[in-house]
C-alpha cells in the first residue's frame, strides 16, 4: 500500500469490485482511455480479471486508488522492465468527483516515489493519447519531459487510431520533480 494526505493506493484485489464499479460509471472517465467503458457488470467483470490476471502474471501492478475512504478510480504499474530498471505509470482515471482535488498528483507522488526510490527505476514513462490536453498538461505539471509524438502508436476504443504523447522523468531529474510535486501538493 502507497499512502498519503489525500489519496492511499491499495494493490487491486477481487474485493475492490464493486466500488471501482460505482467510480467507474460517469462516462467523462474513459474518454481517453483506450478501451470502451464497460456497460454492464459481465464487462466490468471482464475488467476486473484482466487487471487481476496481469497482475497474477506480473506483468503489471494494478492499484485502487482510495480519497476519504471511497474508491475514486485505478492506475498501474504496466511495462515493466526490471532489466533496464523502467516502467510506465499509466491506466490511471479518476471519478469526475476526484478532478481538481490533488489526488491524481499525489498518486503520481507516490506511484513516483515508490518506483524511484523503493524499485530503483531510472526511467519512469508516462504517456497519453495526444489529444487529451487535459492528461498533457496534468503530466508536465508533474515535472514529466515531453518526448514526443508517436503517431497512429495503437488501435483504441474498438479501432479508433491514437496518436500517443510521450513522456518520462528519469532517475537524475527525480530529486527536482519530488521536490516540485511536494511544494505543490502542501498547496492543496
Amino acid at each position: 500500500m502507497l499512502e498519503g494526505r489525500i489519496v492511499r493506493l491499495e494493490p487491486l484485489s477481487a474485493e475492490h469490485e464493486e466500488g471501482l464499479w460505482l467510480a467507474s460509471r460517469d462516462a467523462r472517465t474513459w474518454r481517453w482511455l483506450s478501451v470502451v467503458q464497460p456497460r454492464t457488470r459481465d464487462e466490468w467483470t471482464g475488467w476486473m480479471r484482466q487487471a487481476l490476471e496481469a497482475a497474477e502474471a506480473g506483468t503489471e501492478i494494478p492499484f485502487v486508488t482510495i480519497r476519504q475512504e471511497a474508491i475514486v478510480g485505478s492506475t498501474r504499474f504496466l511495462a515493466l522492465r526490471p532489466e533496464h530498471r523502467s516502467l510506465e505509470i499509466g491506466w490511471t482515471w479518476l471519478h469526475p468527483s476526484a478532478w481538481g482535488t490533488g489526488a491524481n498528483a499525489e498518486a503520481k507522488l507516490l506511484q513516483l516515489r515508490y518506483a524511484f526510490d523503493t524499485l530503483g527505476c531510472r526511467r519512469v514513462e508516462l504517456k497519453t493519447d495526444a489529444l487529451n490536453e487535459r492528461a498533457r498538461a496534468a503530466l508536465e505539471g508533474i515535472g514529466a519531459t515531453f518526448e514526443g509524438i508517436h503517431r497512429k502508436h495503437m488501435l483504441v476504443r474498438d479501432g479508433e487510431s491514437r496518436d500517443s504523447a510521450w513522456y518520462s522523468i528519469l532517475d537524475d531529474e527525480w530529486p527536482a520533480a519530488r521536490a516540485h510535486l511536494e511544494r505543490r501538493l502542501a498547496a492543496t
